[in-house]
């Protein structure tokens, strides 16, 4: 799994099922999306998790194996209360996929009473 440059950090330990590698780790800090996944693609990456909102507008996304999970948010504050959604949005990604995860509002479960 590639992570994308705004994808928090600590989101790594939580997919710790998975083999996780930053885009910047693997040398990719200046690529743009579509040399960034074709790159993915060549190294045989399968899940592209990112917080680019536009991926979908500005990538034809229909022609590529890797599975694509967009977190509608940078913060990881919000991205943390909801885990489990994001987890198994990444458990469930297909190839060729395209998912976007509303992390903005917590699960019920999740949320802190306001004091």
């Amino acid at each position: 799994m590639l992570f994308d440059q705004g994808t928090p950090a600590p989101l790594r330990k939580a997919l710790n099922e998975h083999q996780v590698s930053p885009a910047f780790e693997q040398g990719w800090s200046n690529l743009q999306n579509g040399a960034l996944i074709a790159a993915a693609e060549k190294e045989l990456f399968e899940v592209f998790v990112t917080t680019d909102k536009n991926l979908k507008y500005q990538q034809n996304l229909a022609v590529r194996r890797l599975a694509v999970v967009v977190l509608l948010t940078t913060s990881w504050p919000k991205i943390r209360l909801c885990l489990p959604v994001v987890v198994a949005a990444v458990d469930q990604a297909l190839p060729g996929s395209y998912r976007e995860v509303n992390v903005e509002v917590a699960p019920d479960h999740a949320r802190r009473p306001q004091t």
